[in-house]
């Protein structure tokens, strides 16, 4: 079985060696399994001829499909990458960045290229029309770049995190306004293209989209929050602290902090984005304060205090970063909490306080509370509700924040024991038959058509609109790990693994219990297979796992690692 692709450029044969070396057959139960497939390469730079292995694609089928980039230094020594598409863009210069006392040689900012850069989003064989699943996804890279460094293959990721760092370095205009400097893109696609003035020759650009081309036009908000949190990840694991060190990588930082620390007009703590800025990259009613990105933007605040160089340049922000921190863990700790205690205070508030003093401070109406809830939330337990904005909470449960919020610790102890004691209680409603649902309840009905727009993608219970995706395996993992509770994730990937293999890998499945493969879902999903393989590995090897959740856990002793 052949499930993903690889795209990259050799004067050699085809290179095939696996993206997890050990025990793999035993992983997938297949004995064919190509894991090389799930990998976008660049071996070499001395020839302009890509190769894309998509089973057994021919030669002639190679050409449009490649990832070289073409590193230039100006006359200043600064390097650049060429970029091509729908964007205006130009090298955004940074004339000169202190490092402490230590001035910065000019080689220590060039990048490798040689080596492997990324993991296409998919490869399904059947879709004719693979829209952006042919593309390297910043989000959809973090379970692989963990599984790469998990392997002991971390050059893979050092490599992924240089090259995405290149192209956020670009002024970007679209329609004549230029978004903010540190915007990272969603993803990047490798294009084949005749080379100026030369007969027959072709070079490889990289075609970033920054959000001019995804539905609904929309910036992707947490690729900048998940680059900041794998650089963390790739340093705690490897060893390898240098790279963090760099010039051109501190700086990279320091653009993302200062595009989310902007002052504006919120009043609260918490990240104001549009709807589709995330994961859920489609109108689904998110827009305002959606806990997904709080929660990944509350730990790449933390990582950005462990990784910045505290020098007279960067005090303020580290004061900053210090101040956001403590703002914006009391904000969701205090107003996000959702369990039979606060619903019953909910159930009794007063509205339309005008006081410093208001207890309902965001007035919220009583009659909010929607009927499934009263029902459904466990005497034990509880969770972090989907969003909170003046006089509207979102009682869905966001899977994805919650268990950022237990990794991340966004939650108290309490909380995050709470959420896991939640998930074990409705087990049924929010793993059932493929772990797990991304949200819940599914919009139905009316309210699905208002809110959605009446999206036939987001269907009930399907996609995003309660679909169950088996990539939050990893971080449901991480989460169950760093609570001591790792025999909760080995239940969780027991079920999924005898489905996965056999199901060729889907991106998402559907209906309310997850019987079936989503209607629209690709198969070879790289970040299911990837999900997976991480779970198997922080399993095996939960002292892996304590090292990138943030503020530490509670470790699991090694007799007590549930792996099969």
């Amino acid at each position: 079985m052949n499930t993903s692709s690889c795209i990259g450029i050799s004067t050699m044969k085809p290179c095939c060696r696996f993206l997890i070396g050990y025990r793999i057959s035993s992983i997938f139960g297949v004995s064919n399994f190509k894991s090389r497939d799930l990998v976008t390469r660049n071996l070499s730079k001395s020839q302009s001829k890509s190769v894309l292995r998509n089973g057994e694609a021919r030669s002639s089928d190679f050409r449009n499909h490649s990832t070289s980039i073409e590193n230039h230094v100006n006359e200043k020594g600064f390097e650049r990458i060429y970029i091509q598409g729908g964007l205006n863009v130009k090298p955004l210069v940074i004339e000169r960045i202190e490092s402490g006392n230590e001035a910065v040689k000019e080689e220590d900012n060039r990048v490798d290229v040689n080596g492997l850069v990324g993991t296409v989003a998919a490869n399904d064989p059947a879709d004719k029309q693979p829209l952006n699943y042919d593309q390297v996804f910043i989000r959809d890279f973090a379970p692989s770049a963990l599984a790469f460094l998990l392997n002991g293959e971390g050059e893979i990721v050092k490599n992924f995190l240089l090259h995405t760092l290149q192209l956020q370095s670009w002024e970007k205009t679209v329609d004549c306004y230029s978004p903010g400097q540190g915007l990272m893109p969603a993803s990047f696609k490798v294009k084949t293209v005749p080379l100026d003035g030369s007969d027959g020759a072709f070079e490889e650009v990289l075609d970033p989209d920054f959000g001019e081309s995804a539905i609904g036009r929309v910036a992707p908000v947490d690729s900048g929050l998940w680059w900041i949190i794998l650089l963390r990840a790739y340093g705690k694991i490897t060893g390898d602290y240098a790279l963090q060190e760099r010039v051109d990588v501190q700086t990279g930082i320091r653009l993302i902090l200062n595009l989310c620390l902007t002052d504006g007009f919120d009043m609260f703590p918490s990240l104001l984005v549009t709807d589709g800025s995330c994961m859920i990259d489609r109108r689904m009613g998110i827009h305002g304060h959606p806990l997904e990105i709080q929660a990944l933007f509350y730990a790449a605040l933390r990582c950005s205090r462990e990784m910045l160089i505290v020098n007279d340049g960067t005090k303020n922000l580290v004061a900053a970063i210090n101040n956001r921190l403590s703002a914006l863990s009391f904000h969701v700790r205090e107003y996000y909490w959702a369990d039979m205690k606060k619903i019953n205070e909910i159930y009794r508030y007063k509205t339309e306080e005008y006081s410093a003093d208001a207890v309902n401070k965001f007035n919220i109406y009583p009659d909010q509370i929607p009927s499934w809830l009263v029902d459904w939330i466990p005497n034990e337990g509880g969770y972090l509700i989907g969003n909170l904005e003046p006089g509207h909470m979102d009682f869905r449960f966001f899977t994805l924040g919650n268990l950022w919020a237990i990794v991340s610790s966004l939650g108290t102890p309490k909380q995050n024991e709470g959420i896991l004691n939640l998930i074990e209680a409705k087990w049924d409603d929010l793993v059932a038959h493929m772990p797990l649902k991304i949200c819940y309840p599914a919009l139905e009905y009316e309210e699905w058509r208002i809110i959605t727009g009446g999206d036939p993608k987001n269907t009930p219970w399907s996609y995003h609109n309660g679909g169950s995706w088996p990539t939050l395996l990893w971080q449901f993992t991480l989460a169950c790990i760093k609570m001591g509770r790792p025999e909760l994730a080995q239940k969780a990937v027991s079920m999924a693994e005898q489905r996965l293999s056999v199901d060729k890998w889907p991106e998402y499945y559907d209906t309310r219990s997850g019987k079936f493969i989503g209607k629209q879902s690709r198969l070879n999903q790289t970040w299911t297979i990837a999900g997976f393989l991480t779970s198997k590995m922080l399993l095996e090897n939960p002292e892996k796992g304590i090292l990138v959740v943030l503020g530490g856990g509670l470790r699991a002793p090694r007799d007590m690692c549930l792996c099969t």
